[in-house]
């Protein structure tokens, strides 16, 4: 039985060199169906794959309950998006995709921090490929800015595992649970900081409205399922339980729902709500009750669905009118039929109306917030529900597809497009009717959880129906507006600049100072030597070099070095 994520890769490199057309679209569904395939017929305790190297165990491949839940919707979604982007003529990125998907259901199944870092950041790679092939004006800096970020978060965590592992705590997952139960340490505090970027936690979280809205429209629908969500296994599987990600999660799901209300662009505001989202499971795994942790699990799989039948919606729009802002869109449902009724779904879905998967997955979160004791979360994450279903599911469809009519005739588009969000839709129905078949395949047992009682679906609907009702009376206020919200990423990156040309500075008259001592010894070797200055000192100069940023990277790097190695 293969690996499913090395399936993915393998894919793709056959997309590469495979002929343009049919053939390669062939292949790159067949690809994504066989890694589902392979995904789904994993057996309990994965494929035995492990390797000894430097005296640890490397376990290439374990899969217990909640790997195989992850790997399973994470090469379903693969499967989805290809079809999806089937239509695309770039086999780079046709490529990237599949090894960013690849490269996620590698780290879900891995059975060791070591092999999970290796995946982790052959996904960072990966996903910076999908990001520089999106075609806006900002495409270029916003992925320069996703890639340092990223670079931070992979060395928090590189960090944290090489302290981890020097004290003598196991690579593996399972040596993990020994010493996350004896509390927090530095190297958990900078694994967890290391995750927490790629989770999108605030204040940590803008690369990801920076960079996915500028990616392609195909391009975006996989970056939705991935990179938070692998954050968020690794969160279940290493810190359950932890009070700091239950508040972190709340005040996500909050955040998240506030920018997303004020957002005019349709695709940032679908990324904000990334992080209102993922607030729940980050919520779920701080509780770290059995019912919570299912929950965020649960969770995960039903927002890959609803989420990027969300984004392919908003993505018909851009591709079909050119134009992503509120304020320029409207009248589309009578255009675009097919596309507003699929897109309705993913926004019933995620406003968790009964019938749809949303509502079988977050109510486990909350539930669990009122059984384990947690009021105050309950009641913020229920306002945070609020939010959600005033933006996604009344806002953002109103101003898009039913508002006042501007005029506008979209391109027709293609009909791969309308079939993967009708695949997608799908899935979000059948799993709000047979919640079951999820509760089964849930990493916690026990796994029982009965979302439609009377007075949950009667209690959501009253919340819905009110939402509904004053929207209706507000939209005149509520509608979009030609501005842009300044964001928690001000704070640092407006200093930010200042500080490198300060350091770059200091750097340059470090370096020719250097370069003045450097003359100074040689020319003295030099007469020491019997030698004539004249012939060195230009000897000396072929060494010269621009020194500015880097030097100052350099004395960053050095300098953190130094820190870590005094903590």
């Amino acid at each position: 039985m293969a690996h499913p994520g090395l399936v993915l890769l393998a894919t793709a490199l056959a997309v590469v060199i495979a002929p343009p057309g049919a053939a390669r679209r062939t292949i790159m569904v067949l690809g994504a169906a066989a890694a589902l395939a392979s995904a789904a017929a994993l057996p309990a305790g994965g494929l035995g794959w492990g390797v000894d190297v430097a005296g640890y165990r490397l376990e290439l491949v374990r899969a217990d309950a909640l790997s195989r839940l992850f790997a399973l919707i994470f090469t379903l979604i693969t499967v989805i998006g290809s079809l999806f982007a089937l239509h695309v003529r770039r086999a780079s990125e046709q490529a990237s995709v599949l090894a960013y998907a690849g490269a996620a259901v590698g780290v879900t199944l891995a059975g060791d921090w070591i092999t999970a870092f290796v995946w982790w950041e052959l996904m960072a790679a990966a996903s910076l490929a999908v990001i520089w092939h999106g075609e806006t004006a900002r495409t270029g800096a916003a992925g320069f800015r996703y890639l340092l970020v990223h670079a931070v978060g992979g060395s928090l965590l590189l960090a944290g595992l090489v302290l981890h592992v020097a004290a003598g705590g196991g690579a593996s997952f399972d040596a993990w649970r020994d010493t996350w139960s004896a509390g927090w340490s530095l190297p958990a505090a900078l694994m967890l900081a290391g995750v927490a970027i790629n989770a999108a936690i605030p204040p940590l979280h803008a690369w990801l409205t920076d960079a996915y809205p500028e990616a392609s429209v195909t391009g975006t629908v996989f970056l939705s399922a991935f990179t938070t969500k692998t954050a968020v296994y690794l969160l279940i599987r290493a810190f359950p339980g932890s009070d700091l990600l239950l508040w972190a999660g709340v005040a996500m799901a909050l955040y998240g729902v506030v920018y997303a209300v004020l957002e005019n662009d349709i695709r940032r505001l679908l990324a904000y709500h990334i992080i209102s989202q993922v607030g729940y499971m980050v919520a779920g795994v701080g509780m770290g009750t059995a019912l919570a942790l299912n929950g965020a699990a649960a969770h995960a799989f039903c927002h890959i669905l609803y989420k990027a039948l969300l984004l392919m919606g908003a993505g018909t729009v851009l591709a079909a009118t050119g134009r992503r802002k509120l304020t320029e869109l409207g009248g589309l449902a009578a255009r675009m039929p097919a596309a507003t009724i699929l897109y309705m779904v993913g926004a019933f879905s995620i406003s968790g109306v009964p019938l749809f998967n949303g509502f079988i997955s977050k109510s486990m979160i909350v539930s669990a917030g009122a059984e384990g004791g947690w009021p105050a979360a309950e009641l913020l994450l229920t306002l945070a529900s609020v939010g959600t279903f005033l933006h996604t599911g009344l806002k953002l469809p109103y101003f898009t597809f039913f508002g006042p009519d501007r005029g506008l005739v979209p391109a027709p588009l293609p009909r791969n497009m309308i079939a993967a969000m009708a695949l997608a839709a799908a899935c979000c129905v059948a799993l709000g009717i047979f919640p079951a078949w999820l509760y089964a395949r849930l990493p916690m047992p026990p796994a029982e959880y009965h979302p439609y009682t009377l007075d949950h679906v009667v209690a959501t609907m009253q919340l819905l129906i009110g939402t509904g009702a004053a929207f209706w009376l507000l939209r005149a206020k509520l509608g979009g507006e030609p501005t842009i919200s300044l964001d928690a990423d001000w704070i640092y990156r407006r200093p930010l600049p200042a500080a490198v040309d300060i350091a770059v500075t200091a750097a340059g008259r470090v370096g020719e100072g250097a370069r003045a001592s450097g003359r100074v010894l040689v020319s003295s070797a030099a007469r020491a030597a019997g030698l004539a200055t004249q012939r060195t000192a230009p000897d000396f100069d072929m060494y010269r070099r621009p020194l500015g940023r880097t030097i100052s990277w350099v004395l960053a790097l050095l300098a953190g070095l130094a820190l870590l190695g005094w903590i």
